[in-house]
């Protein structure tokens, strides 16, 4: 049984209630729109926290610029080499790098959302994705889509740019998740949430994020109520069948 993680940056759940490909996807598995993110509700705290299942204060990134852990407490893809499993990596914004340490990840994939276009770069990574997923077997792989955060800041969350660069992010996960193998449980989610052209605050339209799993072991999914973002990594070490790291905060959401 292998794993993807899909998170799309500055995802509202109730951006999603009139999109048919997320409807499709999310009628398909076991989901929650109450899933709560950490605070700072900020990017690169937000993945530290789910790669790592400890909050902020614990990790000791607090802003976009990664900290290095004063008490160093091993992230998902480092627990998962050591259980010699394999990871890789789609991304486009380079601070991502640092959720993996070096010589964690078998394969990477970037193209840079700044330069290219974070449209652009979504549609690259999920067709790259899906042609390496299937020829190249993955225990875990994370595959990130930038382009509704840059749209909420240009524009606004909920506005009429934001909410199609939510389309084009489903349209892209739907493609992916339709080419994968049988054995993969995919999970989908978000970092945090976004109002007016910001974040980052304790208010619940950036707190709450959405949280899907489906695929091979969704009905193995207990009660989503309650969900974290720290909960994701000891989520996708249970259904790879490998102990999650005892300083890990987070709980998991699977049998």
């Amino acid at each position: 049984m292998r794993a993807l993680l899909i998170l799309v940056d500055g995802m509202r759940p109730d951006a999603l209630t009139d999109i048919p490909a997320a409807q499709e996807i999310i009628s398909r598995g076991k989901s929650t729109m109450t899933a709560q993110t950490v605070m700072p509700s900020v990017t690169l705290p937000c993945h530290m926290s789910l790669f790592h299942s400890v909050d902020p204060d614990r990790h000791g990134t607090a802003t976009n610029t990664y900290a290095p852990q004063v008490r160093p407490i091993r992230g998902l893809c480092e627990v998962l080499k050591q259980a010699k499993k394999t990871n890789a990596f789609f991304y486009s914004w380079h601070e991502l790098r640092d959720l993996a340490r070096p010589g964690s990840l078998s394969y990477e994939s970037f193209m840079k959302g700044g330069t290219f276009g974070y449209f652009k770069a979504g549609q690259y990574l999920a067709a790259d994705a899906v042609s390496f997923l299937n020829e190249n077997p993955t225990d875990f792989a994370f595959l990130y889509f930038g382009h509704p955060d840059a749209a909420g800041h240009g524009s606004g969350w909920m506005g009429e740019e934001y909410m199609e660069s939510v389309k084009t992010s489903w349209d892209n996960i739907a493609k992916v998740v339709d080419a994968l193998p049988e054995d993969y449980t995919v999970i989908i989610t978000a970092d945090h949430g976004g109002h007016n052209r910001t974040h980052g605050t304790d208010l619940p339209e950036d707190m709450t994020i959405p949280m899907i799993i489906l695929g091979a072991a969704a009905d193995r999914v207990q009660s989503l109520e309650g969900a974290n973002i720290k909960d994701i990594a000891p989520t996708v070490t249970a259904i790879l069948g490998v102990e999650p790291d005892p300083d890990w905060e987070g709980k998991s959401l699977i049998l």
